[in-house]
This record gives C-alpha cells, sequence and structure tokens, in this order.
C-alpha cells in the first residue's frame, strides 16, 4: 500500500479512498509486525474498511535503529504517531489494536481527536491474573542485562511470554494444524498466523522497560502514573467519544484489563482470532466499521 507519511523508521500506509469524512487511523502492537490487521486477501480488517468507504491508514512501526534505544513508549507517541497522525490532512479517528490501543490513548492525552476506540488493549495491568504478572517479570529479569547490552529487547523474550501463558494451547493448536487438509484454507490460515506471530522487529530497551516495569509490574497505565510530556494519560477525561473492545476468552489481554471508556462492549473471540478469525467480520469489523461511521469515519 502506498506510503503518505514516515516519522523516522515509522511509515504511514494507505487502504482506502479519501472522502469526506476523517480519516480513519489503525495502530498495531509495536510486538509483531502490522500485518495482522492486513494478513491475507481475504482476512483484512484494514482492506475491509477500505471497501466499506472509509479513508483507512495502517501505521507500520518498522525496525528500530541503533540510536533508538532511548525511545520508550512516551517518544513513540510524541516523536512516531503524532508526526505521522500531523501529516495527514483533517484529524483522524484512531483505532489502536493490543498495546497500539494504549499508545492512541497517549496520542489523544496531547492532542485532539474525532473518536478513538481501543482493541484488545491491556491497560489496567491489575486486571491480569497476577501469575501472569509474575511470570512476565522473572521474564523480564532473567533478559534485562542482555537487553540493556544489545540495546533492543528480541522478539524472541516477548514470544516465550506469550507461550508460557498458556502452554497448552500452544500444544493443542500445533495438535490440530496436523488435522488440517494439505492446502485447505485452515491451512494457509494457520501458516499466515504462524508467520506474522514468529516474526517483527525487536522492541528498543526503553520499550520494553516501560512495558515491563512501569506497565506490567507497577501498572502505570492503570494507576493513572503513565506520563508523556509531562501530562498524565486519563482514559476517562478524553472529551471525544471512545470504544473499548475487549474479549472474554483473551489470555494476552484480559478483558478485565482493558480501559474503562465511554462505549464498553465485549465478545468472546481470542486476541488473535477477534482480528483474524472467521467471525472476526461479523462480530469485529463491521459493527467496528459502523461505529466509525457514526462519529465522521
Amino acid at each position: 500500500m502506498p506510503c503518505v507519511a514516515t516519522a523516522g523508521p515509522a511509515r504511514l500506509l494507505r487502504y482506502g479512498a479519501q472522502k469526506g469524512g476523517h480519516p480513519v487511523v489503525f495502530v498495531p502492537s509495536l510486538i509483531n509486525p502490522p500485518q495482522v490487521l492486513d494478513l491475507s486477501e481475504s482476512r483484512s480488517m484494514l482492506r475491509h474498511m477500505g471497501a466499506a468507504g472509509h479513508d483507512a491508514y495502517l501505521v507500520d512501526w518498522g525496525a528500530p535503529r541503533a540510536q533508538d534505544a532511548a525511545l520508550g513508549l512516551d517518544r513513540h507517541v510524541s516523536d512516531r504517531l503524532l508526526p505521522l497522525l500531523a501529516a495527514l490532512p483533517r484529524p483522524p479517528i484512531l483505532v489502536g489494536y493490543c498495546l497500539g490501543g494504549g499508545l492512541v490513548l497517549g496520542a489523544a492525552a496531547l492532542r485532539l481527536f474525532p473518536a478513538v476506540a481501543t482493541i484488545a488493549a491491556p491497560w489496567r495491568f491489575d486486571g491480569f491474573p497476577q501469575a501472569d504478572r509474575d511470570l512476565v517479570t522473572g521474564l523480564w529479569d532473567k533478559a534485562n542485562a542482555t537487553c540493556e547490552r544489545l540495546g533492543y529487547v528480541p522478539m524472541e523474550v516477548l514470544q516465550s511470554g506469550f507461550w508460557a501463558m498458556d502452554p497448552a494451547r500452544t500444544i493443542r493448536k500445533y495438535a490440530a494444524f496436523a488435522d488440517a487438509a494439505p492446502g485447505s484454507d485452515a491451512e494457509r490460515a494457520f501458516l499466515a498466523v504462524e508467520d506474522w506471530a514468529n516474526g517483527g522487529a525487536p522492541l528498543t530497551y526503553a520499550a520494553g522497560r516501560d512495558l515491563f516495569e512501569g506497565f506490567y509490574a507497577a501498572n502505570a497505565t492503570g494507576s493513572g502514573a503513565w506520563r508523556i510530556d509531562g501530562r498524565a494519560v486519563d482514559p476517562a477525561a478524553l472529551p471525544c467519544p471512545t470504544l473499548s473492545i475487549v474479549s472474554t476468552s483473551d489470555r494476552i489481554a484480559p478483558a478485565a484489563a482493558g480501559p474503562a471508556l465511554a462505549d464498553q462492549r465485549s465478545l468472546s473471540l481470542g486476541h488473535v482470532g477477534m482480528v483474524v478469525g472467521g467471525r472476526a467480520p461479523d462480530l469485529l469489523w463491521r459493527p467496528l466499521s459502523q461505529w466509525l461511521s457514526s462519529h465522521g469515519g
């Protein structure tokens, strides 16, 4: 898709034709590539939004450079996301997926946007099971020193944490793959998701430290302690319409950890299945498209 703006290694990719309404910018997590929102021709939330008439865009964070080691999550908002958004002709509606949800809430604390939506966004980290928080904290304790020397957090560190949260599920999904018919849609879908889940650029060291120590361990976002450019990020104080979509069967970002926004909706799909699964168009894409249209998108 065409790139319409850059900020360091980050790019803003266009998926729709410009119309009279507000643009809609989808912001993925820093963890794993942005392609989960455009996985294939038939499993693409972004292509669906473009076909539905939205002037849709996708943020691609790119790969951090050596000089980016000190770029924390706050500066991913101020030095990457906001400059990309400023390149658009009109203020966009923001939609953040997973960790991208927290980043769009940070952006909306600094600038006025028409509306903000989050999908499976972890925000209140005290809503995670304590065992999961302890697991993540222990993982960081072991990896911290090496990551600091490297200046980044390798994707393998993050992926091992996801596996450890639910090892039985990892076994089940590969067992199910063994039963998939060769060349079937199920086989191709599994391979596409696994290629995405096991790929991606590393996090900057500062972003990893913020995530593990500030968010998971200290619940900085949920307690109101996360600040960007000296300004506290309080989702409840945002002056625009807000929507939080969570899943009751999400282990990566439990429903109880989602931000408390004005409009709350829940569904029962996995963290990845809710955006690329067979039921995603009916349960997420179309309702979200209607919400965006109702707020000028």
